[in-house]
């Protein structure tokens, strides 16, 4: 049985569409994007799910808290699932709040960081280092009541796709960009309804079964 730990926000942990802060209400199991590749994937995979919602790649949040900092968990969550054949990484949202100030160039590099340290690990198979596939988010938009929160976000969520993608070459990732799977709901503009969350979850399975028949 090989092994894909899924590390990723709140779109991996299955939050909803927002009408306030203290909206805590999540999908049903079954309509998580992770839970949805697991089903495609079959029984010779284990997908294991690590989505927290407000979690960024690297930066100690001064509002949400530093256990919000991607960094900060990545070599316990390595530890904790190895050994792990493939991890995806399904972060960069939460670093286009505004409270960041970060280019896309910055959040890019910041999610190189973490593809840096995967890469250095000794928690794949072997003692090797797992295999990464890098995921670009969904593109955002600035409304509702996350929209001042994201100001600015928008345009630096399109101009991510190509920079991930010139990370994933530098690291020896695979990538996908999610722009052309998913669409964000349009209550919050940050998060997926149900059919986004089918189809990446369709889209991601799609690109395991690739990657491991190379």
């Amino acid at each position: 049985m090989r092994t894909v730990l899924c590390i990723g926000d709140s779109n991996t942990h299955g939050t909803p569409a927002m009408n306030e802060l203290a909206d805590q209400k999540r999908f049903d199991r079954a309509v998580r994007w992770p839970n949805v590749m697991a089903g495609r994937l079959g029984s010779r995979w284990e997908v294991i799910a690590e989505g927290q919602p407000g979690r960024n790649a690297v930066f100690d949040d001064p509002v949400e808290g530093e256990h919000k900092n991607g960094l900060r968990v990545l070599p316990a969550l390595l530890e904790t699932h190895r050994p792990i054949d493939l991890v995806i990484l399904l972060l960069g949202t939460n670093d286009l709040k505004a409270r960041f100030s970060a280019p896309a160039s910055d959040v890019a590099l910041g999610l190189e960081r973490l593809v840096t340290l995967i890469n250095a690990s000794d928690s794949g198979p072997d003692l090797a280092p797992p295999r990464v596939l890098l995921a670009a988010p969904v593109p955002i938009e600035e409304v509702g009541f996350l929209g001042d929160m994201f100001s600015g976000g928008a345009a630096k969520s399109r101009a991510l796709p190509p920079l991930l993608a010139d990370v994933a070459r530098r690291q020896g990732a695979e990538f996908i960009d999610l722009a052309h799977v998913a669409k964000v709901d349009p209550v919050d503009g940050i998060h997926l309804t149900a059919e986004g969350q089918a189809a990446v979850g369709a889209a991601m399975a799609a690109a395991v079964e690739s990657m491991f028949k190379k």
